[in-house]
């Protein structure tokens, strides 16, 4: 099968084996794949990881339980051990032994095949396009925060970051009905979020700090010294993005006003699945562009370019 390998910090589209789902897990067809920050760092050296890149995806079941055979689905992308002590206490995503989709010790996504538990996948309602459907395990990780932290009508909520994972922030708190406001850099992107009633400012604009919620997406140390900026004390600083390199900041700030700091990462694929399929979550606004899985140098050499959202690769159109 044609894949998209990292080695060394160095991509290249190579033929590699059909892998062999080992027990439990399902061989999925892959049918498109969405490029995710997280992809371009590990090629900068986020991770020391080699093997097949890309976690975000559509694809169809070709060998597993009958009832997911022909199936469209999405995957969640850590592949837990269910027997450490983070399993058997709830916190499957902490998983002392997990392999991770195409970031730490599991091939892929951007790959004409890859495998998974079969209990890690979720089938795709009908009503739910494929472009959107890519989006599902971002958004979900956008949805995460509402898990962590309870975010109502009557708290004022800052998003820091107008990427592609703080728009999707913005988009899914926007449903919560809090006073929102999200912050960036780039006027055509934060103009998605004026088209859907958020209020939007320019990261120079000057705000005070009387937030009660602030979420950081930019995964850059001004980002998170903006957030710690606007949250008021006692609230609630969400740290949404990796940060790729060592971050300072003012700890006695963090003391001496009680902010309270929450690292998010995966979150709940379900609850991602009903607002898609509810139309509650206009994603398909994000995509920039879509390559053929043989032009993926190509696309992820764009995805890196200045004001660009989601870049698509179809690695299987023909079964769309």
């Amino acid at each position: 099968m044609r894949a998209l390998w990292l080695e060394d910090r160095r991509l290249s589209l190579r033929s590699v084996a059909i892998p062999e789902p080992p027990q439990g897990e399902a061989l999925v067809h892959v049918v498109q794949a969405g490029i995710c920050n997280t992809d371009i760092e590990l090629t900068r050296g986020y991770y020391p990881y080699s093997g097949i890149l890309g976690h975000e995806f559509v694809g169809l079941v070709e060998s597993g339980p009958p009832e997911l055979r022909g199936k469209r689905v999405v995957g969640e992308i850590n592949a837990v051990c269910g027997d450490c002590v983070a399993c058997r206490h709830g916190r499957p995503t902490h998983c002392e032994n997990r392999t991770v989709l195409g970031i730490v010790g599991r091939d892929g996504a951007f790959a004409e095949y890859l495998t998974l538990p079969v209990e890690n996948l979720h089938v795709v309602p009908d009503d739910v396009s494929t472009d959107a459907a890519t989006f599902t395990e971002p958004l979900a990780a956008a949805l995460e925060i509402q898990e962590q932290i309870d975010v109502g009508s009557g708290d004022r909520v800052v998003v820091i970051g107008d990427g592609k994972l703080g728009l999707l922030v913005a988009m899914s708190l926007q449903l919560t009905g809090c006073s929102l406001t999200a912050i960036g850099r780039h006027e055509d992107k934060l103009a998605v979020l004026d088209a859907m009633g958020i209020e939007t400012h320019h990261s120079e604009d000057r705000l005070s700090g009387e937030f009660d919620i602030a979420v950081e997406c930019t995964g850059n140390p001004d980002g998170f010294a903006a957030a710690l900026d606007l949250v008021r004390p006692r609230g609630t600083l969400v740290m949404k993005s990796t940060y790729a390199d060592h971050l300072t900041f003012d700890a006695a700030k963090v003391v001496v006003d009680e902010i309270n700091l929450v690292g998010s990462r995966c979150g709940p694929f379900e609850p991602a699945l009903e607002l898609l399929a509810e139309g509650k979550s206009e994603v398909e606004r994000l995509v920039s562009a879509r390559y053929p899985l043989d032009d993926a140098l190509e696309a992820i050499d764009h995805a890196q370019q200045p004001r660009v959202l989601k870049v698509l690769l179809d690695v299987a159109a023909d079964t769309q």
